[in-house]
């Protein structure tokens, strides 16, 4: 007997108005999450990572809208909720961890007042039993002088220390499903691997699933069960992490992989890169929108759309042409 997932998103469309007209930057996303399993979502800058789940939480900017789609959690569809009833499962139901904290914090309020707002809001707790509740919070993601760290505002912490607050206000009312969008792209690789390793040990201790954006592979290895792989807003391939990296199926996938740093790596050895740059949005090419970068195009892939379907079993899923054939060469 399978569970259902925790978020069921199909069809997830996210349009953005310019000059030109409506320019598409999500297109079809179809995903889901199950209960206590942690996702990856990759791909590089501009590929559709942030705004898809910016545009599930209702936090889009004014000239973005979602146009299609379903995002079910909890018996509800997401992407039908009026503002006040999203209101109440963001920062309730679904924490969400912003990508940086030093615009992401006021920084003219001190730490106690912003970890306790969603305590008071979604818990109906009082100040007083808020405060106390802050300093467990702050104790739990491991910052040291947890209670006398509730008066000082964001540019009195380090990095690594405004990014482990910016979790406990995620975690403050024990969310079944956290969202961290990026949330370690301006540390260096110790607080990285600190800040990975407390989401994990949390992940388990409260049993929630969590959603991981990042365009860092090497970092989702010892982090994430199941990657999605997002190229110019779309999903190109789905699979669990240790099938993803044993026998990639998608040409971009294997290109993200090949360009991680190797510490066994030849001296003087350059990294691998991938040619090109993504298309533009609501400009992308006919056919596979890979397939101008691609080293495995054929004629096909300039004509037709490959659609994301399964490549051997345990659900991987990959949207090319020439799938099986890269599977093969990579195993």
């Amino acid at each position: 007997m399978t569970t259902a997932p925790i978020l069921d998103v199909k069809g997830l469309a996210i349009d953005f108005d310019t000059r030109h007209g409506p320019a598409r930057i999500v297109d079809g996303l179809s995903f889901h999450v199950g209960k206590g399993e942690t996702l990856g979502i990759v791909g590089e800058s501009g590929c559709g990572k942030s705004v898809s789940m910016l545009g599930l939480m209702g936090l889009l900017p004014n000239k973005a809208r979602v146009t299609a789609g379903s995002a079910m959690f909890g018996g509800r569809d997401l992407l039908k909720l009026r503002k006040r009833e999203l209101r109440q499962i963001r920062g309730g139901e679904i924490g969400f961890v912003f990508q940086d904290p030093m615009t992401s914090l006021n920084p003219v309020l001190t730490i106690g007042a912003q970890l306790a707002e969603p305590l008071i809001y979604h818990r109906a707790m009082s100040r007083a039993e808020a405060r106390g509740r802050c300093g467990e919070l702050l104790e739990l993601v491991g910052i040291p002088g947890a209670k006398a760290r509730l008066d000082s505002y964001p540019h009195e912490l380090s990095g690594g220390m405004r990014q482990r607050v910016m979790i406990a206000i995620g975690l403050a009312c024990e969310p079944s499903l956290l969202i961290a969008d990026e949330p370690t792209t301006a540390l260096d690789v110790t607080i990285q691997a600190q800040i990975a390793e407390l989401v994990t040990s949390l992940r388990q201790r409260m049993g929630m699933s969590v959603v991981w954006i990042t365009h860092d592979l090497a970092l989702l290895a010892g982090l994430a069960d199941r990657i999605v792989v997002l190229y110019a807003g779309t999903i190109v391939e789905d699979a669990p992490v240790d099938e993803l990296y044993r026998a990639p199926a998608h040409p971009y996938t294997r290109g993200l992989l090949a360009s991680i740093p190797r510490l066994r790596a030849q001296g003087g050895a350059k990294l691998a890169a991938i040619p090109g740059t993504p298309p533009e949005a609501g400009r992308r090419p006919r056919g596979c929108p890979f397939a101008p970068r691609c080293p495995q195009v054929m004629p096909v892939c300039q004509s037709e759309t490959p659609r994301l379907e399964a490549v051997g079993g345990g659900g991987h899923r990959a949207a090319c042409f020439a799938s099986a054939r890269i599977q093969e060469s990579a195993a």
